[in-house]
């Protein structure tokens, strides 16, 4: 069984393309850290007799790699890979990189029923589209509750284990809402405590359906440090203390948390990604012999027009609206038909859950119909991949897509939308954007923005990108540009650790 990745927030890379470790990655605390995440940033696996390594893959895991080996951490996570207890020792614990250890794994062990229940239920299935504000796909069962609280458990033990006095532990996303609670029960004010949630946070009236909304808020609010992207996704966390909580003191002003004695700093910081690497990949000869190969296989005109999205198949993303889009465009604006071809790059994900099952579904049916609608002999308007891309093919497809469609109904940020923008490196692409995405408050100035459910005017808005003057899409590219290299995956961590950074300091100055 292997793990999947989250957008989750996010907030990996989409595809499972493994590259070199970027060179650097944001200034690591200088008391040790401890990070807790759901996914392990090495797997060990079989090849035959052999065991072999999985590398990091591009994103979060990727960049903070590099940061753990420079502060020489702890990296507690589910070990996933067949191989992963064949080397580690007594205390479940592994140096990686392999070749030159410089960090501690700990690998926390679940079975099938944990992982079914923890992570495809209450994760999933619960926390996953109630965050999305998606009540009507919630599925709860006592069961999972039980099961997620009892995992949170097993990662809150290691995590206190490995954590030394004036540790920062930082928790990764919405797998872990009940631990740090745990944590701070066991070692108190002796760890600074860090929460970065990758997912939305929604309102009251969409959190409150949550039998445990109360627990889990209790469970972040033992952090000293809670992290959402954007600012809206803060204020909503904040409402709903306000709303859950008589006793809880909050300066809105500052977003502070006063709870029994207690501070937690609510704060925005809007994830990057790699640029340096994006940029040095995309322009690789890799990259262009991909797009060549690409192009040729498929039977796409040098001079079509090329649109892409990359997406993991997960009803949040605007898919199936996406290509409903590119429909009405073709019906309206015939003279594109032949001209105009979008490549869907799309992962399966939880396939486990109905739901997705239900997505993959509609999308695959969706695109069928555009195809068969169309499509003629020499030109399909939909193409479909499928299958893995190695990082430099990814970036060479987005450097010569001439737009990038993310449509999300509901994101908390993602960073497609950024990943295209960085690999732009002629500043000749246009980014089709949804305001229901929370990288639209970094972007969305630039961007060509879209109401995904609104298919007429998102496809007069793929119109207008196209046919804007190579003028004016330059000028909005290398805006987007600049935002996207000045706050970059390296200059993210570097905020969230400064600012965990100072509450540590103040917390222990006022000891």
């Amino acid at each position: 069984m292997t793990s999947e990745q989250t957008d989750e927030a996010a907030a990996e890379s989409p595809d499972g393309a493994t590259d070199e470790s970027p060179a650097d990655g944001g200034s690591a605390p200088t008391e040790g850290l401890v990070v807790v995440s759901n996914r392990e940033p090495y797997s060990h696996s079989y090849d035959g007799d052999e065991i072999t390594v999985d590398r990091p893959v591009g994103g979060l895991t990727a960049g903070l790699d590099p940061v753990m080996q420079r502060a020489s951490g702890t990296w507690v996570a589910w070990g996933d890979g067949d191989a992963d207890r064949e080397v580690v020792d007594e205390r479940d614990r592994v140096g990686v990189p392999p070749e030159d250890p410089a960090y501690t794994l700990r690998r926390v062990w679940l079975d099938d029923d944990e992982v079914k229940e923890y992570y495809y239920g209450y994760s999933n299935q619960v926390l996953w589209p109630l965050c999305h504000s998606d009540r009507g796909r919630i599925t709860y069962e006592p069961r999972f509750w039980e099961r997620y609280e009892a995992v949170n458990r097993k990662f809150a033990d290691a995590a206190v284990a490995e954590a030394d006095p004036g540790s920062l532990v930082w928790f990764q996303d919405y797998h872990f809402g009940l631990a740090p609670a745990m944590v701070r029960r066991e070692l108190g004010d002796d760890v600074t405590l860090a929460h970065f949630w990758h997912i939305p946070w929604p309102t009251w009236d969409d959190f409150r359906v949550c039998p445990q909304s109360r627990e889990l808020m209790e469970g972040l609010l033992a952090n000293d440090l809670v992290g959402f992207h954007v600012d809206r996704f803060c204020a909503q966390f904040l409402e709903g203390v306000d709303a859950c909580f008589d006793e809880a003191a909050i300066d809105w002003t500052a977003g502070e948390v006063h709870r029994g004695g207690s501070t937690t700093l609510v704060k925005s910081f809007p994830m990057g990604v790699d640029t340096d690497r994006i940029e040095r990949l995309a322009g690789s000869d890799g990259a262009e012999a991909f797009w060549d190969r690409f192009r040729e296989e498929r039977g796409i005109a040098d001079d079509a027009v090329v649109a892409v999205g990359v997406d993991r198949l997960d009803y949040t993303k605007g898919i199936p609206e996406r290509i409903r889009a590119i429909e009405y465009f073709l019906e309206s604006y015939p003279e594109f038909r032949g001209e105009f071809v979008y490549v869907q790059k799309a992962s399966e994900s939880r396939s486990e859950i109905p739901a997705y099952q239900e997505i993959q579904a509609e999308v695959s049916e969706t695109a069928e119909r555009v195809n068969d609608r169309f499509g003629t002999d020499d030109w399909e308007p939909v193409v479909g991949i499928t299958e893995m891309l190695p990082a430099e093919s990814l970036y060479g497809l987005y450097r010569h897509a001439d737009l990038a469609l993310v449509s999300s109904v509901r994101d908390g940020m993602n960073l497609v939308a950024e990943e295209y923008v960085a690999a732009q490196l002629d500043n000749g692409g246009a980014l089709v954007l949804s305001d229901f995405a929370g990288v639209d408050e970094t972007l969305g100035d630039y961007a060509y923005t879209i109401n995904p459910y609104a298919t007429r005017e998102f496809a007069e808005t793929v119109r207008a990108a196209i046919t804007d003057s190579a003028e004016e899409r330059r000028e909005r590219m290398r805006h987007m540009r600049q935002l996207v290299t000045a706050y970059d995956l390296d200059a993210w961590m570097d905020d969230i650790f400064e600012t965990a950074a100072a509450l540590g300091d103040a917390t222990a100055e006022s000891d």
